[in-house]
């Protein structure tokens, strides 16, 4: 079998101060350690786990506290870039041993799992809902990608490139899209890009390459897409997202499976013990 490496992808956890609910009805911090259990639980074991926006709500240094008493459970190496509710500031003074490419601004980051690099892009903009690259940024994300011409890549942040048709999402996704397109389609090494935001599994193209958003552990924005409603959201199967990266000829190849979180029935076999289909 091909050496495998296994990201998985949780995003938009939105924790609040302890007995606080999101919008007055989520349970946040029960929806994390749910998925928490099952990601720790899940086998053959995750390499590594990204969280993509949206750590906090408010955001509040009692919401980051909260947040790492709730990740302090999970047993496998994580980082998070922020997302339109959360602080760049109290992210760094939360997590201070990350490895930011930058001491100030963007919270950037190169992480090495094995043969792969990911590459986690912060698209927040400080009290804005939509999501920007900055000129450091694209540049920075430029230069990484152009260090090496072999080693296998995944993008993440937290705004999608590309419009999903919920009219109130779509109006607040990375504004400078084209700018993300042009340095992933002078790099062949991007094997994927990965984001958050819109609370729901989507698939799509993106400068040729595969481009997901991640499924979330609590609430799901509502699926309106010829902007019936509100801005609402429903309370939806839970899951996360696993990004498989099979060994191969040049890049390998990178699989995504889409996870529910929860107790479900089976595994059960589909052949007897005769080798007949049951």
């Amino acid at each position: 079998m091909a050496k495998q490496i296994r990201v998985a992808q949780i995003s938009d956890l939105h924790i609040k101060s302890p007995g606080k609910l999101a919008y007055g009805r989520v349970d946040t911090a029960m929806a994390l350690e749910h998925c928490i259990a099952a990601l720790n639980a899940f086998a053959p074991a995750v390499d590594f786990v990204v969280i993509s926006g949206d750590l906090a709500d408010a955001p509040s240094v009692e919401e980051y506290d909260h947040l790492k008493c709730l990740l302090a459970t999970l047993k496998l190496p994580f980082a998070g870039i922020p997302g339109n509710h959360d602080s760049r500031e109290m992210m760094r003074s939360a997590f201070p041993n990350a490895g930011y490419a930058y001491p100030s601004g963007p919270l950037n980051q190169k992480i090495k799992v094995g043969e792969l690099d990911l590459l986690l892009l912060d698209s927040s903009v400080p009290d804005k809902p939509h999501g920007k690259l900055d000129a450091p940024t694209l540049q920075w994300l430029d230069g990484m990608l152009a260090a090496s011409s072999d080693r296998p890549a995944l993008l993440f942040l937290h705004h999608p490139p590309f419009v999903t048709g919920i009219w109130h999402m779509d109006r607040q996704n990375l504004h400078n899209a084209a700018d993300l397109a042009a340095i992933v389609q002078r790099h062949p090494r991007v094997q994927h890009i990965a984001t958050g935001h819109v609370h729901r599994a989507t698939l799509t193209t993106f400068a040729g390459r595969p481009c997901t958003i991640c499924p979330v552990a609590n609430h799901a924005v509502d699926l309106d897409l010829d902007h019936q409603r509100q801005p609402s959201f429903r309370i939806e199967p839970p899951a996360f997202h696993l990004h498989t990266w099979f060994a191969g000829e040049g890049f390998g190849n990178l699989v995504t499976h889409h996870v529910p979180i929860g107790g479900f029935d089976g595994p059960h076999p589909f052949f007897g013990p005769d080798g007949r289909l049951l």
